[in-house]
């Protein structure tokens, strides 16, 4: 079974044929691509709502980057100026299309490499009516830092992102200071920063980063924030409650 967390998916990275190891990418990113193939279901989805669902962000080298010097406006991608909701790692789009549908006056991007979860996003958001929701199918770093406007999100959410649980692999966290960057360039001053996972080494992290990060300040009182009405209650949630691993939230906003 394919692991739905942030940015986690089923394909196989790509690599050009004139790929060089020093300027591909300049640091690991936070998911893996393994091969895979959408069902007959899902490429239907796919072929039928991408045109109105799915952002064209031009790629670069590799197939989930952005390409240099490329930008979108959000007022021009949902042709409309609301506040802008951005979550990171929607897997299959359980919380942003239930936030979608209680908040019509807001946007909402979902960004996510997993072909499949965009697929069933769409999908699921065509049969519930939502219209005020885009998707984005690249490196979500690489879109908060350079294709989005400074500012230009009120809210971004990072829910149950790959803790990469082993040593050696925690330099692909997500989370870390310079995504603490990343993310205070793209929130608007006063925007909210959510954050849940259910590994404690990694909610530890987070908040040690975010706690030291200048452009942000706790949201919340006591060690962790309560836990966000916003998400929805998914399967994925409760497996990690029924392993025995406590749920942290935290919330920071822009300062």
């Amino acid at each position: 079974m394919p692991d739905y967390r942030c940015g986690v998916s089923e394909q196989k990275p790509y690599v050009p044929k004139n790929y060089d190891p020093t300027t591909f990418r300049d640091k690991p990113v936070s998911f893996v691509r393994r091969s895979g193939r959408m069902t007959s279901g899902q490429q239907r989805g796919w072929d039928d709502l991408s045109d109105f669902y799915l952002i064209d962000v031009p790629h670069g080298p590799a197939a989930t980057s952005v390409a240099e010097g490329a930008t979108g406006d959000p007022a021009e991608l949902f042709g409309r100026s609301a506040p802008l909701v951005i979550e990171v790692g929607s897997g299959q789009g359980h919380a942003i299309i239930h936030a979608a549908a209680s908040h019509p006056e807001k946007n909402f991007l979902a960004v996510e490499v997993f072909q499949a979860g965009l697929a069933r996003t769409m999908t699921a958001a065509d049969e519930e009516g939502v219209r005020n929701l885009r998707l984005a199918e690249v490196n979500a770093p690489e879109l908060l830092e350079r294709y989005l406007p400074a500012g230009s999100a009120d809210e971004l959410w990072v829910f149950f992102p790959d803790p990469w649980a082993k040593v050696r692999h925690r330099k692909r966290r997500l989370i870390d200071e310079e995504f603490s960057h990343i993310a205070a360039r793209v929130l608007r001053p006063g925007g909210l920063l959510r954050l849940a996972t259910d590994w404690q080494n990694y909610a530890d992290q987070m908040r040690e980063v975010l706690d030291a990060a200048p452009g942000f300040a706790r949201d919340f009182t006591g060690e962790w924030a309560e836990r966000f009405d916003g998400r929805v209650l998914t399967a994925f949630e409760n497996k990690g409650t029924a392993k025995g691993r406590a749920i942290r939230d935290l919330t920071y906003r822009r300062v």
